[in-house]
């Protein structure tokens, strides 16, 4: 947990706004698609999550999608703020590889943890060196800002790592720039660009290739015990006492089993693979 709050919430935070303040806005924009790139690499070199040609190709369409609508055609120059976005992405990526592990925990108590403590380091650091407190209403779009994009955000991200493995749930995460563009179309009324149009294709390749995937082989489960919400199937064949509801939480152990379908990276199935 430790980790998971330096990487992803003081030093990532930290090296961003230092990256923004000296790079340029459309370059910091552009720049953080890496966090999506970063996410899907370490997870499959490192935490040897399974992936085909299939998925790899749909998660370079999807990031190249990002990539497309992030580009404001201004050109491009790596600069020591460029530099510090990317390491802020790269950290997030160690953060959204290492939280996988805490997936099976309470989405909402690991946010508010990470939240609190991450929130209240980068709030001294920054009084420390001299920064004010900004005006009430600046303030109250913040914590509407970060309630959403960092709190509920990380609590839907928790609960997709658990059921998809952390490299799809980074790569589906990399739409987050088509989503914003759809909504700048309906709320602000923008118009429909080639680029945006571009943008939509490749992202709708990705996420057809990833929705076509069917990764199935025999594997074997070690015996685990941990708590999390589960309905009864083959991987949760135990036995209550008395009449329960579906789905359902409680401390429950899992023996040893070894069977084949097919299956996604998630809670159950975190097994290696050859190659």
């Amino acid at each position: 947990m430790a980790a998971v709050v330096i990487f992803g919430g003081v030093l990532g935070p930290l090296l961003l706004m230092l990256g923004l303040s000296m790079t340029s806005a459309s370059a910091g924009s552009l720049l953080l698609n890496v966090e999506g790139l970063a996410t899907m690499v370490i997870a499959w070199v490192i935490f040897r999550e399974n992936v085909d040609l299939r998925l790899l190709f749909g998660a370079v369409a999807i990031l190249a999608g990002a990539v497309l609508l992030s580009w404001t055609g201004d050109g491009f120059r790596l600069d020591a703020g460029s530099l510090l976005v990317v390491a802020a992405c790269v950290n997030w990526g160690i953060d959204n590889n290492l939280t996988r592990k805490l997936s099976a925990s309470d989405p909402v108590q690991i946010a508010m943890i990470k939240g609190l403590v991450a929130g209240t380091t980068n709030l001294v650091l920054a009084l420390a060196v001299g920064a004010s407190l900004p005006s009430a209403t600046l303030f109250a779009a913040g914590v509407i800002a970060g309630f959403l994009g960092v709190g509920v955000s990380l609590v839907m991200f928790m609960l997709a790592l658990r059921h998809l493995g952390t490299a799809r749930t980074g790569a589906y995460f990399s739409l987050a720039p088509f989503i914003g563009a759809v909504l700048a179309l309906a709320l602000f009324r923008e118009p429909i660009t080639g680029q945006l149009a571009v943008a939509a294709a490749l992202m709708g390749i990705g996420l057809w290739l990833h929705l076509r995937e069917r990764h199935e082989h025999e594997h074997a489960h070690d015996p685990i015990e941990h708590d999390h919400l589960h309905t009864h199937d083959e991987h949760h064949d135990h036995h209550h006492e008395g009449p329960v509801t579906e789905p359902h939480s409680h401390w429950h152990r899992h023996a040893p089993l070894r069977h084949s379908h097919a299956h996604y990276p998630d809670l159950h199935h975190r097994h290696g693979h050859r190659g």
